[in-house]
């Protein structure tokens, strides 16, 4: 390989690209499958439209970005929030209004890829400056905390194990090691907990080997059969402020592979058709009951350590994810992690989105001289904070209810535009730009050739 990297990997040959996919889907799986065991969503599902989701974000964006989407964590928040409308209706499904409030984030996308192409990043931007989208990712990390003790809380020795695998391969670990902190701690911990019997492994025994990995009564498609409405637009308006901060996430993705490959992908194919990539696989993977897919900072990382650039390997690892989600035993394996397995990885996780929010404000250098600035950002973590804590964990405008993320979010969009003194320009500092990112990956390859 030369300095500069392989582009082409299919210089390498057949057998060295499939190694280099398998790559690709190991860096991304641990997190992507996380997402579905924290939220209760299907992994097989999961796995399916992280495949598919790539392979169209590839097919819309011309083929050229090596980018692969995974399970977003910036929408947790929303699935436990949503979920939470319908702890008083345990028969009712709650994923399929989910999905529906995710479907319409993912449109959302489209939407300012098309206002992206008519007018241009700066003029866009103006309406999420750092100090609205900082708070809200601040705050999604925050209300989510609790969660992570609950689950540690089962056995806090595992707990503590996989936290310290986690700390050990991030900081001191070499290569791959260093690629994949989550994973190992995922897998580390498991093994600890199945070898001292904190396992029961009865389902993974009574799983099928091949099976279907879509179930009906998850897609939307079940509301079709009649569904409650006033819970639906309640779900819409959970889901839907949420995107304005992976957007932003998203933005850095495509900025940080540019820098990581050498080549200006924000020009070229451009942000108006990664935007409506990353938007579409969205949309589908929630229609049949998957979690919202982003671009993956870990296959960043991938692409910096290996320097093969070439999208046909990710092409390569998104068929490979979904042909793993044809294997129920596979899903059933995952199903039986311990408890406080994904409490001691989901609360570094969950943090790290906390502390993703405090970088984007840093590293944009917002100014709290500015009254406006201190303004917005205490009203958004207020009640954001406020109101996911309080004992209703919602507020109720008629039949709909808000969550404190959508409130928070929304206040401070409306503040941020009518309120004097917004300075912010998207594109002058290019280290802020890129800073918001949920993907643990990104701090080491989306900052290194900067």
């Amino acid at each position: 390989m030369t300095d500069q990297g392989i582009r082409d990997a299919r210089s390498l040959g057949i057998p060295k690209m499939l190694l280099l996919g398998f790559q690709h889907m190991f860096a991304m799986f641990g997190a992507t499958v996380l997402v579905p065991v924290l939220t209760g969503l299907p992994v097989s599902t999961t796995l399916l439209f992280a495949g598919l989701g790539t392979l169209l974000f590839h097919f819309l964006t011309k083929g050229k970005v090596p980018a692969f989407l995974g399970s977003s964590f910036a929408f947790i928040g929303g699935y436990a929030a949503v979920a939470a409308l319908f702890k008083d209706t345990e028969a009712v499904n709650w994923i399929p209004y989910a999905g529906v409030g995710v479907a319409c984030a993912g449109i959302l996308y489209a939407v300012l890829s098309a206002l992206f192409n008519a007018f241009g990043a700066k003029r866009v931007m103006r309406f999420f400056p750092p100090i609205v989208t900082g708070p809200v990712i601040i705050c999604i990390g925050l209300c989510l905390a609790s969660s992570a003790i609950n689950n540690c809380e089962a056995n806090w020795w595992i707990a503590l194990l996989a936290i310290a695998i986690v700390v050990v391969a991030n900081i001191w670990g070499k290569g791959m090691i260093k690629i994949i902190p989550i994973l190992l701690g995922v897998v580390g911990s498991y093994v600890v907990a199945a070898i001292f019997g904190q396992v029961n492994f009865q389902s993974v025994a009574e799983a099928k080997w091949i099976g279907f990995p879509i179930q009906w009564n998850n897609t939307v498609f079940s509301l079709f059969k009649g569904c409650d409405g006033a819970k639906l637009i309640s779900a819409i308006v959970i889901m839907v402020p949420i995107s304005l901060a992976t957007m932003i996430e998203h933005i850095g993705d495509v900025c940080a592979i540019s820098s990581t490959v050498g080549e200006n992908f924000v020009a070229d194919p451009g942000l108006h058709r990664t935007l409506l990539g990353d938007g579409s696989a969205t949309a589908l993977a929630a229609l049949f009951g998957a979690p919202a897919n982003t671009t993956y900072g870990e296959n960043t990382g991938v692409l910096a350590l290996t320097k093969v650039y070439d999208p046909n390997v990710i092409r390569i690892a998104a068929v490979l994810a979904v042909i793993f989600a044809f294997s129920p035993k596979f899903e059933a394996l995952v199903a039986a992690m311990p408890t406080a397995t994904i409490g001691g990885v989901s609360l570094i996780l969950y943090g790290m989105i906390s502390a993703v929010g405090v970088r984007n404000v840093v590293e944009n250098q917002v100014d709290f001289t500015k009254s406006r600035n201190i303004i917005i950002a205490a009203l958004i973590m207020g009640l954001s904070l406020g109101i996911n804590f309080s004992n209703s964990g919602a507020i109720a405008l008629g039949p709909v209810s808000l969550s404190g993320l959508a409130v928070g979010a929304l206040v401070g969009i409306i503040l941020n535009a009518i309120l004097p003194g917004n300075d912010y320009e998207f594109g002058e500092n290019q280290l802020g730009d890129t800073s918001v990112n949920f993907q643990q990956g990104i701090d080491r390859a989306g900052t290194k050739k900067r």
